[in-house]
């Protein structure tokens, strides 16, 4: 049982103490997992970083794409996803608390993920501080410039009027319709070249988003596939955390520490 001291002479010293013993911070950043479309080694591989993530992290955040594909349905929710959601219910109710950003593959998420699983669930960029670095987190998907197709389908896909036809389906239909639209196995298979094309677009945006905005120290993305870490000067840096489908990336941010992209091999360091 901790003890603390009621106000008086000295108790500044005391609480000035405990600030300064608290362990530096530490947060774990991976992106597209597309589980669902992995090959069961990759998962298990994924399920494996996620249970020492826990042990070691003061933060665990997704970055987008967690699953190939995620519905709240109006009768349920995307299936086959129940151990990995399990293993985020224990992470979260053990203290750790996991950010999870909507990809688009994914960002049809909501109340269950909330309030069942425990994330802290967006589906939009947003600004935060993760180990002492003020960040700007987005999956990525549309922003920068070009790709206009899937721009107009964007916003076609996420429309109130779309999310409500495709969510009074039944799940196992929603799911089969989904799957027949995905193209990760079929990616994973064969690596395409609009992947390196979508990369280098979205590192000269981001690139140019730092200059433009000092007030920021890290700027994270993913939906490339293209793991990336660039030290912009100035204290800045992007990172682009890659993958799961032809990776095992994710950035290591580690409070007065550089940001790092590692790749898991077993351990993190």
């Amino acid at each position: 049982m901790v003890v603390l001291p009621l106000p008086g002479p000295g108790c500044s010293r005391v609480l000035s103490l405990v600030h300064r013993i608290q362990p530096a911070q530490t947060v774990l950043v991976t992106s597209d997992v597309h589980l669902g479309a992995i090959s069961s080694e990759q998962e298990q591989a994924f399920r494996a970083w996620l249970e020492q993530a826990a042990e070691v992290a003061s933060r665990i955040v997704l970055n987008g794409d967690l699953f190939d594909f995620w519905f709240e349905y109006r009768w349920g929710n995307t299936h086959g996803h129940e151990i990995a959601l399990h293993q985020l219910r224990e992470i979260v109710d053990g203290g750790v608390p996991v950010i999870l950003m909507g990809g688009n593959h994914d960002w049809w998420g909501g109340r269950y993920l909330r309030d069942e699983v425990g994330l802290d669930f967006h589906q939009d960029p947003i600004v935060t501080e993760f180990a002492g670095l003020k960040t700007f987190l987005a999956h990525g998907d549309g922003l920068g410039t070009g790709d206009l197709r899937y721009r107009i389908a964007r916003l076609l896909l996420r429309g109130s009027v779309t999310r409500w036809a495709f969510g009074m389906l039944p799940p196992a239909l929603g799911d089969w319709v989904a799957r027949e639209v995905s193209h990760t196995e079929e990616r994973r298979r064969n690596p395409v070249a609009a992947e390196l094309q979508r990369a280098a677009a979205l590192e000269t945006w981001a690139i140019t988003e730092l200059k433009d905005r000092p007030d920021l120290d890290l700027l994270l993305l993913g939906h490339t596939h293209v793991p990336e870490i660039i030290d912009v000067g100035s204290g800045q840096w992007y990172i682009n955390t890659g993958d799961w489908v032809y990776h095992r990336s994710y950035a290591l941010l580690r409070e007065g520490e550089a940001p790092r992209l590692v790749e898991w091999t077993g351990s993190i360091p």
